[in-house]
């Protein structure tokens, strides 16, 4: 029991972003968008599109070179449980597509589509990073 408790703790800790989104210690930081403004500022940026999702990448103009992640899902997409749900598989969606594919310097923005309840999560990540490649940020 002694060996277990050494090796969990030898382990380091994963430095979290200001919103709480878990990254490696050689990842860019990712900070969690909260406010309205964030939102609205990010709706004039590119957008790539998916079936299960739209994403929309707009550099903030600042020198921070954090990532930026929002996430939405509106009420037309169900109840309380199944936005939530969709939202737990977007960020683990972010928290393992992002440090390496997003835009340092910019926003992200992901609004849920029905789709993405049931889609394979292998195939969401997939379309993710279609979907950085092609909505590359106006400078």
């Amino acid at each position: 029991m002694m060996v277990a408790a050494e090796s969990a703790s030898s382990q380091p800790a994963l430095p979290t972003g200001s919103g709480g989104i878990a990254l490696s210690a050689a990842d860019s930081p990712v900070r969690k968008m909260r406010a309205r403004r964030e939102f609205l500022a990010a709706n004039r940026g590119k957008r790539g599109h998916s079936g299960a999702f739209v994403l929309i990448v707009h550099p903030r103009g600042d020198d921070d070179p954090a990532i930026g992640i929002g996430i939405t899902v509106t009420k037309k997409i169900g109840n309380a449980v199944v936005r939530n749900r969709i939202k737990r598989r977007f960020r683990a969606l972010a928290r393992d597509v992002l440090p390496e594919h997003g835009h340092a310097g910019a926003d992200h923005v992901l609004i849920g589509k029905q789709p993405a309840l049931t889609r394979d999560f292998a195939a969401l990540r997939a379309d993710l990073v279609a979907a950085l490649a092609n909505a590359r940020p106006r400078r």
